[in-house]
């Protein structure tokens, strides 16, 4: 890779949503509950195939989590971009099924990666990771619905803030076609626990699957946000594919099954877009299969940006997140109004209320968010994220959007809304690394949560 000329980032829009990711791929492990149809099984990590970039990488170093941090990091700086605020993501198999000592040696070692030193317990590596050069100010684990549900305590001591669940589509019957092992029940528990506990929820929705059809998974894509008991932060859409060494391979060539062709995908994924609620972030569409390993279904990996670009050449309003982020709008040197209003959207999930806080200008370009909770007179904020292109910690860029003031503006508001309702305490779901920033707010350390007692 030739070397970036000063100033110049390397695919910036890595960055452009305000934070560092960083996958950290699990080792190899057969699942619990067998082998869902459409999962390939090639002795890599469940549902990946040997090619696949982050397996590449992380096979490299055996799988060793302090190594693949440590790798990452490096490539970042090598393209120019910011290391300060990191999300570290848990990929690769249901990472609580792992032995318990495994998991915590491997958080571990991604927080010793990030502070550039080995502590002796994984306690004292997030202390140090709160005034690291590297800071974790978010974590993400990708699991099972039935399997979350008996570890949200776990997962906060290992420091998670976000959970993605494999719920592929929410149908009992869809999911004993699939062999899923588990049951709508388990979705909805997992999600509501999930909430609670402060975590930001994500979706992992697979259209086209065994036993259904367009007009079904249009009509299951719409229950997801009509029906108060699932309504996730974020989605990730990734269409049936028919990958090497699944056992859906056997009935694609038994004529059994039939995946979706591009056009029908296309078709699909643009009225799931306009469904999406404006509380929603989808995170990818298509799942980053190499070619060599897929038997049939679409290869298109970039279908979003030709969908969205089609969006905005019709000037179509489309509410969900990451289509109207402050970073796309000066990516694509749209004109920007700066004039910001604070706006609060609210609408029920489970027994609790949800805040949907935003400030936004007239185009409806989204700067900054916050979710707040209430439930059972509690409050919690599950999530605080200011958009634009990640600058590192405590600089100030004239032209950019982060470091402006905005977190306290939306801080202020969510306590503001907890006060009107008469609740004294109000806590935020917290990275490691972002603890000093609610501690310059008057929050203290509460076993995991950042908490304020308020007037």
């Amino acid at each position: 890779m030739l070397k970036p000329r000063k100033g110049e980032i390397r695919k910036p829009t890595k960055t452009i949503s305000g934070i560092t990711p960083v996958a950290v791929m699990l080792p190899p492990r057969k699942c619990n509950h067998g082998v869902c149809i459409y999962c390939p099984s090639l002795n890599v990590p469940q549902s990946y195939t040997p090619r696949s970039p982050v397996v590449m990488r992380a096979s490299k170093v055996s799988y060793d989590s302090y190594k693949q941090v440590k790798a990452r990091i490096k490539a970042f700086k090598a393209m120019n971009h910011p290391t300060d605020k990191i999300e570290l993501i848990i990929m690769g198999g249901t990472f609580l099924s792992y032995p318990l000592n495994f998991q915590y040696k491997f958080i571990k070692g991604c927080y010793d990666a990030l502070n550039g030193k080995k502590a002796g317990s994984l306690e004292k590596a997030q202390k140090l990771n709160e005034q690291a050069k590297h800071r974790c100010v978010a974590l993400c684990i990708e699991t099972r619905p039935d399997v979350c549900i008996k570890h949200i305590g776990k997962m906060r001591e290992l420091g998670a803030t976000r959970v993605e669940l494999g719920v592929q589509m929410p149908d009992n019957t869809i999911y004993k076609a699939i062999k899923r092992g588990h049951t709508v029940n388990d979705v909805i528990k997992a999600t509501e626990k999930l909430k609670n506990a402060g975590f930001k929820v994500g979706y992992h929705i697979m259209p086209g699957l065994p036993t259904s059809n367009i007009k079904k998974d249009l009509k299951l894509f719409k229950k997801i946000f009509s029906n108060k008991n699932f309504r996730p932060d974020q989605l990730k859409i990734y269409p049936c594919q028919v990958i090497k060494g699944s056992q859906l391979e056997k009935l694609y060539w038994q004529g059994k099954y039939k995946p979706y062709t591009k056009e029908e995908i296309e078709r699909l994924i643009i009225k799931m877009l306009k469904i999406v609620p404006r509380y929603c972030r989808v995170m990818r569409m298509m799942r980053e299969i190499p070619p060599e390993y897929l038997v049939a279904g679409t290869k298109r990996i970039d279908l979003r940006k030709d969908i969205e670009a089609e969006f905005r050449r019709k000037k179509s309003k489309l509410k969900e997140i990451r289509y109207r982020e402050i970073g796309f709008a000066i990516r694509d040197k749209r004109g920007i109004d700066m004039n910001l209003r604070l706006k609060v959207t609210k609408y029920q999930a489970f027994n609790g209320e949800e805040f949907f806080l935003e400030i936004v200008n007239k185009d409806d370009i989204l700067f900054g968010l916050l979710r707040l909770r209430i439930f059972d007179k509690k409050a919690i904020i599950r999530e605080l994220h200011i958009y634009g292109q990640a600058l590192k910690i405590g600089d100030k860029v004239e032209k950019a959007q982060q470091h402006k003031g905005f977190g306290k503006w939306l801080m202020n508001k969510a306590e503001k809304i907890v006060e009107n309702k008469g609740i004294k305490k109000i806590s935020v779901i917290s990275g490691v690394g972002v603890r000093e920033y609610y501690r310059k707010l008057g929050y203290k350390l509460e076993e995991s949560y950042m908490v304020k007692e308020l007037k």
